[in-house]
């Protein structure tokens, strides 16, 4: 041994730690209390860490069974069959309890450590190590015992001369002394040298001082291959039952194997926290992988089922896999090599399981597997699985750990364990922490993936029910936020929408249902379907919401569920408009709906005098009434429910109030206005949904709209055309001169057939080219099917295919027939020619 340190500077103190050798840093050899026993388990020496640990002194337990501190029923209930387990086992480690004098039951790691004396006696070392303070909830007891235990501990006894009177196997290869060199014989005989003395040195002072404080060195030992490695060994006193000293007690311990297992311990006590620190269980795969990599093993693959990833379909169940294997999805990938060769998958591709695959197993049983030497030779389940086995020579895999990743019965997943540059097969302690590891995942994941699952249900039923993007066009630019009360039920019955118009306009609309969860979501949805139809049909806002009342009334009667039950009132408020950018005027009605917030383009807040209306489908038959305004461009429009203005600690003029002033900030963007005002209501419990909906006005310039008015006869035709294939030239839009021309011509022709007085006609150049045709009459045109011997009924068929849609909408004074060409498709000259006719 290679000494550092000056001898005669030793005192005999018991509080003293000495160290010798080379100093080492961290706790390798571990406070333990231990005891010898004999081949029966019975006490036949003491140490005063162990009175400290169990309360019994040396008077009280030496001679007795070691049962008196087991949990049972009587000092040798168990001790019999304990002790032939540990014959038949060669010793034994693992967690167990014992119980201490005053009663309480202490949770330890217990260590029987086989002893061989001359002639072939045999005695037990006991330790014990009390580990309810380290443990805490982070690591169970059993898998920190077979952690600790499974460094291996070199045990040499001396009696007072401090001859070797018992020794353990793994001393062996603790030094390269063979066990007959040292039995019977001091340690400057076995080993002489300076070392050896002042080591005996340090071995009379815990005799003199009878302490049991561990006394500890650090050096460098010859192996018996020849190589050196650290170990720290302690020394302990053995006592009688008089309490005077027996001998000395030698634990050495592989420093590299105890820092090892404790380093192991460290991490799978930051597991909990480090695992699912996300709810995306892809992410919670590869945190798997990683912190496997290398503490464990030097390649992990972390396979999900594919239905885990995707958040779709049912959980597999562990058992018989039948004729259909689960597809699983590679979701965690860590290799002490860059770029994880031993790989056939990178992360997120799908992964297969061939028949043969010892996975098959682990899914039909749910118990992991262990294959210390994979078995490469032929015939094995390798040379079915081509794919792997190229992986597995090519990179040395040479042993494999295979566990399932599994809550209550469902499977999650697999992690594969492999070992390539690391010599030592995986071993039973190494499983047990991949299963540890694995458990904590399995935890992690399936929390994330039920968080998935839930998200993925109420982002659809949002994503159907509420519009994903809102399509302002022209007239407006929008904004919206929606903010759900009862986060657990999903949505409400809150919605809004901006519904694209003819002629450029907009249709805006916010409705609320009373109530939360999936019925009043339902009847959201069905409500705001039916606005849209109705919205199509071109109504102005008061008749939509007559429209509109009735249809509530009848879901109502069609929900019923008895013939003779009277109908549920629904309760729903409404509000729609319908703006126009090209006169600047918003048109508003209201169903028992609060009226919106105006801002003018200088921040002047108002709420406009608008009618409340009755809710919907109450039937009291009171008609709407709707009110005109005329925005300047660049006006504020907000759009909210009920729940932004009430609250249990405010009245509603409060609430709007409250809204006016965030909404009076003139120059910021919708969403910065959107986040002001529903910013004060994210930390808190809404009593009721919010929903907010915000544009801003916009106007055409004279230069996009051209109109004109045509005399009542056929001079109009001409001129129409004429008009609109100058105005076409004007804009640079020559392209659809012969498309447009003609749809002017079919649209001023049916107007002079089915009406009398002036025809109006507009031009209108926005996102597309609109061509509008007013004219006194009530009669909604409608396009028919003529026969081939039909002269006329072709006018309304041959706009149809020429615009990208068309249609017509009632005014006061009569109707208009519109029509709306995209400029992304222009029809060729040969195509309005074939459309025409001859």
């Amino acid at each position: 041994m290679e000494l550092h340190e000056d001898y005669s500077s030793m005192t005999t103190t018991s509080s003293d730690n000495v160290a010798l050798g080379k100093q080492l840093t961290g706790p390798e050899v571990s406070d333990a209390a231990f005891a010898l026993l004999d081949e029966q388990g019975r006490v036949t020496a003491w140490t005063q860490a162990a009175e400290r640990l169990v309360g019994y002194s040396a008077a009280d337990i030496v001679g007795r069974s070691a049962a008196l501190v087991l949990p049972s029923s009587g000092e040798s209930a168990t001790m019999g069959a304990f002790v032939e387990q540990c014959r038949a086992r060669n010793g034994w480690s693992g967690a167990t309890a014992v119980r201490h004098r005053d009663g309480r039951v202490l949770n330890t790691i217990l260590r029987i450590s086989p002893l061989q004396g001359q002639d072939g006696a045999t005695r037990w070392l006991a330790s014990v190590t009390d580990i309810g303070v380290r443990s805490g909830d982070a690591v169970s007891a059993s898998v920190q015992g077979s952690l600790l235990a499974r460094a291996p501990i070199g045990v040499v006894v001396r009696d007072l001369e401090l001859r070797c009177t018992w020794v353990n196997d793994e001393m062996e290869s603790h030094g390269g002394i063979l066990r007959d060199q040292r039995l019977g014989r001091r340690f400057t005989d076995a080993c002489p040298g300076v070392e050896s003395e002042a080591t005996e040195a340090v071995m009379r002072q815990v005799l003199q001082s009878g302490s049991t404080k561990v006394h500890e060195y650090r050096t460098w030992l010859p192996t018996s291959r020849g190589e050196e490695r650290p170990y720290a060994v302690s020394f302990s006193c053995l006592q009688g039952a008089d309490g005077r000293a027996l001998g000395v007690c030698t634990i050495s311990v592989d420093v590299a194997e105890s820092r090892q297992a404790r380093e192991r311990l460290a991490i799978l006590s930051e597991a909990g926290t480090r695992l699912g620190r996300t709810l995306d269980v892809m992410q919670t795969g590869q945190e798997l992988a990683d912190l496997a990599v290398p503490l464990l093993a030097d390649f992990v693959a972390v396979d999900l089922e594919q239905s885990v990833p995707f958040c779709e379909g049912p959980p597999v169940r562990i058992g018989p896999t039948g004729e259909r294997l689960p597809m699983f999805r590679r979701a965690g990938l860590a290799s002490i090599r860059p770029g994880a060769p031993e790989s056939p998958w990178v992360r997120g591709e799908p992964v297969s399981v061939g028949a043969a695959s010892p996975i098959v197993e682990v899914l039909r049983t749910g118990r992991s597997r262990l294959e210390p030497i994979l078995d490469t030779a032929p015939g094995s389940w390798i040379d079915q699985d081509p794919v792997r086995a190229r992986k597995i020579h090519e990179n040395g895999i040479h042993s494999v750990m295979i566990v399932p990743i599994r809550t209550q019965h469902a499977l999650l997943g697999v992690a594969v364990f492999a070992r390539t540059e690391e010599p030592v097969p995986f071993q039973e302690v190494d499983l047990l922490l991949a299963e540890e590891f694995v458990g904590r995942a399995a935890v992690s994941l399936d929390n994330a993936r039920r968080y998935c699952r839930e998200e993925t249900a109420a982002l659809a039923l949002q994503r159907n029910l509420l519009p994903q993007r809102l399509r302002g066009g022209t007239a407006v630019e929008a904004a919206s936020r929606y903010l759900p009360a009862d986060i657990d039920r999903g949505v409400g019955g809150d919605w809004f929408d901006v519904i694209p118009l003819s002629g450029a306009r907009v249709g805006l609309v916010v409705g609320d249902v009373a109530g939360h969860g999936v019925n009043a979501a339902a009847t959201m949805g069905r409500l705001r379907t039916a606005v849209h139809t109705l919205a199509d049909m071109e109504l102005p806002p008061d008749e939509l919401l007559a429209r509109l009342d009735v249809t509530v009334q009848r879901l109502a009667e069609a929900d019923a569920v008895a013939p003779d039950q009277a109908p549920a009132v629904v309760g729903a408020t409404c509000l729609y408009a319908i703006y126009d950018p090209v006169t600047r005027k918003c048109t508003m009605a209201a169903a028992g709906h609060p009226p919106p917030a105006i801002v003018d383009p200088q921040g002047q807040v108002t709420f406009p005098d608008l009618p409340t209306g009755a809710p919907l489908g109450i039937g009291l038959g009171i008609p709407f009434e709707a009110v005109e305004l005329e925005l300047p461009e660049g006006s504020l429009l907000a759009l909210y429910t009920d729940g932004l203005i009430e609250a249990r600690d405010n009245d509603i003029e409060k609430g709007m109030h409250r809204l006016g002033t965030a909404l009076a900030q003139p120059g910021r963007s919708l969403e910065d206005l959107c986040t002001s005002v529903i910013e004060p209501f994210q930390d808190q419990a809404a009593r009721d949904d919010i929903a907010l909906l915000l544009v801003r006005t916009r106007s055409f310039s004279p230069a996009q709209v051209a109109s004109w008015t045509l005399p009542g006869d056929e001079t109009a035709i001409r001129r129409a055309r004429h008009l609109a294939a100058c105005q076409l030239a004007e804009w640079g839009l020559e392209d659809l001169e012969d498309s447009t021309t003609l749809i002017v011509s079919e649209l001023v022709t049916n107007a002079l057939r089915h009406s009398t007085g002036p025809i109006g006609l507009r031009l209108i150049q926005h996102q597309v080219l609109t061509v509008e045709v007013s004219d006194a009459g009530t009669c909604t045109p409608r396009v028919r099917s003529p026969r081939t011997t039909d002269e006329h009924g072709r006018g309304l068929f041959l706009v149809s295919r020429l615009s990208h849609r068309w249609g017509s909408r009632p005014v006061p004074d009569g109707k208009v027939v519109w029509a709306e060409t995209d400029f992304a498709r222009t029809p060729g000259t040969s195509e309005v020619a074939l459309l025409s006719g001859p």
